[in-house]
């Protein structure tokens, strides 16, 4: 397991501004956190080579995109057979995400389709594979709160103030 990365109060600014200023570059987002570009770039680097910015794939919505049938789905897997469920998902388009759980099933999968009988035939996709016993799903209704990250961050205790000067300053 990967050791956490320790954020100082300049590591959340800047991602917060990644957040609010998606389509901004490094010298972009020097100007909003009043930090030098170089600061920033090195700062950046070593967020993704320790896993903290781990993609910079845009989010897409599927639902905007036609698949407004969203459900999830428990399923209870033979024994032993995480590796393989895992190569038996992947191989369906439907399948937007999964994850090994604890509790009375053993994945969570997060599955969509562009109707009820498209989800169907994701859903007996599903229970084709060798390794699903057993599944349960529930259809989505509607998002209450959207999948976010920086809420979290903000918990964190921050490892102290930045070196920067001027972000130092500016406080």
């Amino acid at each position: 397991m990967r050791t956490p990365a320790k954020l100082d109060e300049l590591d959340l600014a800047i991602l917060d501004a990644m957040h609010a200023y998606q389509k901004a570059g490094i010298l972009e987002l020097s100007r909003r956190t009043k930090v030098a570009r170089a600061t920033v770039q090195a700062r950046i680097n070593r967020m993704e080579e320790s896993g903290v910015i781990a993609s910079y794939d845009p989010q897409l919505d599927v639902t905007a995109a036609g698949f407004d049938v969203q459900a999830f789905v428990t399923l209870e897997i033979a024994q032993g057979a995480l590796d393989a469920v895992s190569a038996e998902l992947a191989a369906i388009p439907g399948v937007l995400e999964a994850y090994a759980t604890t509790g009375s099933g053993d994945v969570l999968c997060r599955i969509g389709a562009d109707s009820h009988a498209g989800l169907q035939a994701v859903l007996l996709s599903i229970d084709r594979t060798g390794s699903v016993v057993r599944s349960h799903s529930v259809i989505v209704l509607s998002t209450v709160v959207a999948r976010r990250t920086m809420p979290l961050l903000h918990t964190l205790t921050p490892t102290g103030t930045a070196k920067a000067p001027a972000y130092r300053e500016q406080r």
